[in-house]
């Protein structure tokens, strides 16, 4: 047995999967999908296969002839699921599952009417990185496997189900309608999503689509508009954009991330809907996933900064072409020193700061941090400043190439680099960026005249015209190097010469609360539980309840708030908030 992914099941001396066609019913009053699909293997196979699953109940397995085939639902091991062995008798090209999900499934999560914008409609959807495709489907959960797949997904006539693949068109009969998808080119199986809710859809290009609730949906095409621009400048640099369509889904308020780059249908926060385009930044992320990640892909999550450090990088790169070098260079500098908080958060468990971890029985969600992102951006930006930017870009040309729908580890980056940049690992000392814990001392320091006219401020409250002229992105960065805690009156002044309570803007928004929580200045606890109520994404949630927590005059307010709201938030979400109020309460009985 050969378990090449510590997260999965999937042996490499079995078959393994080409594609999948699912049939699937959603039923709202049990919670539950059920499904059946069909496995269809790169070549036919015959012994022992093994699937990875998460509370699924299993209820029949046949071959392509239709024979019964025997299986084992193992007991499962902790996050990693429940083993589903099956044994292929004969030559088999493909098999096919019944199955029906849980309630509980760690990839969906089910809205009341009252949980979404309308309040009319139930609303689903799916979110299933880094490993949550199992409780979905059961399947060789592995990115390192790459499929194709059909679906057929029947729900009730009154809603719209929509998925990250494309629309091969709809059936009504009468109480249900089911809508066909398929995926031409393979994808990781953490790419797999859809959605189902009361949506509608506006233009807005011949290759974009941006689909949201009703009462949201103009202001996300409005938030959005400038997408087409970004896929051209982000073409220039990288190449063709090979999925055909870039579609938008802005999700309700429980979405824990700020967006999920699944292929042909990102899913992105509502949060992003500041009205004034200035969170777009987001957008040119996930956007940039669609050549580092989805394009080409970490083979496990012991490798995850190859998709994300790359595509921190990529992200820069299109915001230095659309908006100049400046603003890129604040979005380094504030990736710095959030990079540098990740670092400390990460204080007792050090190996976690490392670009290649080893997760042997470690949950991914668990050790999820910016780490990845911020700490494999500035390796690559090393690298770029030794060998020069004409010459990394070309070879990442090359790279996204090579490597074109494939799943690779940080030894074939490494072996890559080396054949197309010799001696570039070596002299950045990449030992000390892949393997060292931490950030090394060489890391350059991103600088911009915006950045130094920050820094002069010495955390000193901006006058007021000053803000006025203010980015979004400056504001965050100038609230990042306020000392803590800040003196009442620099917190009195915030709040009542900018209005930083009061700001639609999220990044800013929380910036500043945590703060003035920080300072001590309760002013703001009013605000903050307002956020926590209102919003699921977990870039906010963790530093309101951390700081709200670990303040003794507010820590029973944040169990309260979380007592409240738990339902609305995603269970990615639920977990992380627990832990928070978990390690701050142990901090307080010591």
């Amino acid at each position: 047995m050969a378990r090449r992914d510590p997260h999965s099941y999937a042996d490499d001396a079995q078959v393994e999967t080409a594609s999948f066609a699912l049939t699937a019913s959603v039923d709202f009053a049990t919670r539950t999908i059920t499904g059946e699909v069909t496995l269809t293997f790169k070549a036919p196979g015959r012994g022992p296969l093994d699937l990875d699953t998460r509370d699924l109940t299993i209820e029949r397995v046949v071959d392509a002839t239709g024979r019964v085939l025997p299986f084992v639902l193992h007991p499962p091991e902790a996050y990693v699921g429940a083993r589903l062995a099956i044994e292929l008798t004969d030559a088999t090209p493909s098999i096919t599952i019944r199955y029906h999900t849980s309630p509980e499934a760690s990839a969906l999560q089910w809205l009341t009417p009252a949980q979404t914008r309308g309040g009319v409609q139930p609303y689903l959807f799916s979110q299933c990185q880094a490993i949550h495709t199992r409780s979905l489907v059961p399947v060789q959960d592995t990115p390192r496997l790459r499929v194709r797949y059909t679906a057929a997904l029947t729900v009730p006539s009154e809603l719209v189900a929509v998925m990250a693949a494309a629309d091969r068109g709809k059936t009504v009969d009468g109480a249900r309608t089911t809508y066909r998808f398929e995926m031409p080119q393979a994808i990781p199986p953490y790419l797999f999503a859809f959605a189902v809710g009361d949506l509608a859809s506006r233009e807005l290009s011949a290759r974009c689509r941006v689909w949201a609730e009703p009462a949201v949906v103009d202001a996300a095409a409005y938030e959005f508009a400038d997408v087409e621009a970004m896929i051209t400048a982000a073409e220039a640099l990288f190449g063709p954009y090979d999925w055909e369509r870039f579609d938008i889904l802005t999700m309700p308020p429980s979405f824990p991330y700020g967006g999920m780059e699944n292929p042909r249908l990102t899913f992105l926060t509502p949060t992003l809907l500041a009205g004034d385009r200035s969170l777009v930044s987001v957008v040119a992320h996930e956007l940039a996933h669609s050549w580092t990640g989805n394009l080409v892909t970490n083979a496990n999550a012991e490798h995850f900064w190859l998709n994300e450090g790359f595509t921190m990088y990529a992200e820069r790169r299109i915001t230095e072409a659309l908006d100049g070098a400046d603003l890129a260079s604040l979005s380094a500098a504030l990736g710095r020193r959030e990079l540098d908080e990740s670092i400390a958060r990460f204080a007792d468990r050090p190996a976690m700061t490392k670009l290649r971890t080893h997760l042997e029985g470690i949950d991914p969600d668990e050790c999820y941090s910016l780490i990845p992102y911020e700490k494999g951006y500035f390796f690559l930006c090393a690298i770029e400043a030794h060998v020069g930017r004409p010459a990394f870009s070309a070879w990442l040309r090359t790279y996204l190439d090579t490597f074109r729908f494939g799943a690779i580890t940080t030894e074939d980056f490494e072996a890559h680099l080396e054949a197309g940049l010799p001696g570039a690992l070596a002299a950045v000392d990449a030992r000390q960026w892949i393997d060292g814990e931490g950030i090394p001392a060489s890391a350059a320091a991103p600088r911009s005249s915006k950045l130094d006219a920050i820094e002069a401020l010495a955390g000193g409250v901006p006058a007021r015209d000053v803000g006025e002229a203010w980015s979004a992105t400056e504001w965050s960065l100038y609230l990042e190097t306020v000392p803590r805690p800040a003196a009442e009156a620099t917190c009195r002044a915030l709040a009542d010469d900018h209005g930083l309570t009061a700001s639609h803007n999220y990044d800013v928004l929380v910036g500043w609360l945590t703060l003035a929580l920080q300072s001590g200045y309760l002013a703001v606890v009013p605000r903050a539980l307002q956020v926590v109520a209102d919003v699921g994404r977990m870039k906010y949630l963790r530093p309101l309840y951390t700081a709200l927590a670990a303040d003794p005059r507010t820590r029973d307010q944040a169990i309260a708030a979380y007592a409240q709201h738990r339902d609305a938030y995603h269970p990615i979400a639920r977990s992380m908030v627990e832990s928070v109020l978990a390690k701050n309460a142990s901090s307080a009985s010591q």
